[in-house]
């Protein structure tokens, strides 16, 4: 049956708004080619969303060009503002932007350990308000937090994890409380990276990937047919609880140390370094596991051994040593065998076609680091899996987080 008029009308705004989301700004003209819908209709659409408030003419095509066909209409941006959060062990981090996604404040807060809960949720929710005060927000319609942990499928609230900070949970309540009028989204972190990946990183033409986050701890996403896919209980893609030959036990319910974490964590590969000799144990300490990894690659940048040395000397700060060939290779060989073991039997279960090596590590290990473990899956698996490095690295996490806020905001707005 033939869609009623006000069906049809619905139908139409809804193409022409996803259209103005994707491609920014365009004429009635430009609205009229992507959408086929004829000049009337579209002058109709253009006329009953600038009266509703969603879209305003923003400017005009080109100094050429005058009059009504040469205005530009976009989205209404300050229709709402948004806030995303990356929740980590050691701190949070805040964006705040407009309606289509331009930042207008960025800030972030070191959470210490010993400051106990209440303090700690107090810098954070002091955090976003600050921020939103910044960018000129004085309502926040959309907050979306990226934290680590699982995230109950069916409540969509953060799970009590042993071994994250309690104020993590608590954090989220105080949102609900200080915001009232504020849709508050909590995500897991890797999930949210994998967003960013696919929308604007590695996996940009891919449907179907896994995203394997390498920091501190060790986590992945599966996305499949272009959908996140959480397990029945949250919990797909909690590798770091995977059994892997090569770690002196096995992992428990409550503690991934002795599962693939034991291997992959920015611990282990800190750990690794020493051994292989990439950074003396004194000028290893106070790195992260990312730039110890970089310093590696930058060690076999060249084709030949040793050339990458000059590279390597100008990116380690002077207190550590500069790794030589040998040390590098051995170091980036032995960690793609561990990562290797992973991506194996994530291979073999979901045959994604695409693995990404995200967080800080994957992105500076490059594409030096993934080529190793790519030579080592299509050894192990007969399953042909591409082996990428993240693009956007930790910060896929706020990207991610905005993206999610931005595509919830704009549904209920423009719905």
């Amino acid at each position: 049956m033939p869609a009623s008029p006000s069906t049809a009308r619905a139908i139409n705004d809804r193409l022409a708004l996803r259209l103005l989301q994707q491609e920014g700004p365009l004429t009635a003209g430009q609205l009229k080619q992507l959408t086929g819908l004829s000049r009337p209709t579209v002058a109709d659409l253009v006329e009953r969303l600038t009266t509703s408030g969603l879209i305003e003419m923003v400017g005009e095509s080109g100094e050429q060009r005058r009059g009504p066909n040469a205005r530009l209409y976009g989205i209404v941006a300050d229709r709402a503002y948004l806030a995303a959060l990356d929740v980590r062990l050691e701190g949070v981090s805040v964006l705040v932007s407009d309606l289509v996604g331009r930042v207008l404040a960025e800030a972030s807060v070191p959470i210490d350990d010993d400051s106990g809960t209440g303090p700690a949720v107090e810098q954070a929710v002091a955090l976003v308000e600050r921020a939103a005060k910044e960018a000129g927000a004085e309502h926040l319609h959309t907050v979306c937090v990226g934290a680590p942990g699982l995230i109950d499928p069916t409540t969509g609230e953060l799970r009590d994890t042993s071994g994250l900070p309690a104020w993590h949970r608590r954090l989220v309540a105080a949102l609900h409380e200080r915001l009232p009028d504020t849709r508050v989204v909590v995500e897991n972190e890797t999930n949210l990276a994998a967003l960013a990946e696919q929308r604007d990183g590695a996996a940009h033409d891919r449907d179907t990937f896994v995203l394997l986050w390498l920091g501190m701890g060790i986590g992945a996403a599966v996305v499949l047919d272009g959908a996140v896919r959480r397990g029945a209980s949250g919990g797909a893609g909690e590798v770091g609880f995977l059994p892997v030959p090569g770690t002196r036990g096995l992992p428990s319910a409550t503690d991934c140390e002795g599962g693939f974490h034991s291997l992959a964590g920015a611990g282990a590969v800190l750990e690794l370094a020493r051994e292989c000799g990439v950074l003396g144990v004194e000028g290893a300490e106070g790195s992260s596991a990312a730039e110890v990894v970089r310093w590696a690659v930058t060690g076999v940048g060249g084709s030949e051994p040793g050339a990458g040395r000059d590279a390597a000397a100008a990116a380690t700060p002077d207190s550590a040593p500069a790794p030589n060939y040998a040390c590098a290779a051995r170091f980036l060989d032995t960690l793609a065998d561990r990562l290797a073991l992973g991506v194996a039997s994530v291979v073999a279960l979901l045959d994604p076609g695409c693995v990404v090596l995200g967080g800080e590590v994957g992105q500076a290990g490059g594409d030096e680091l993934a080529v190793r473990v790519a030579e080592r899956i299509t050894r192990m698996s007969p399953l042909p899996a591409e082996v990428r490095p993240s693009v956007l690295g930790g910060a896929a996490v706020l990207r991610g987080a905005l993206l999610t806020a931005q595509d919830g905001a704009q549904g209920e707005l423009f719905g």
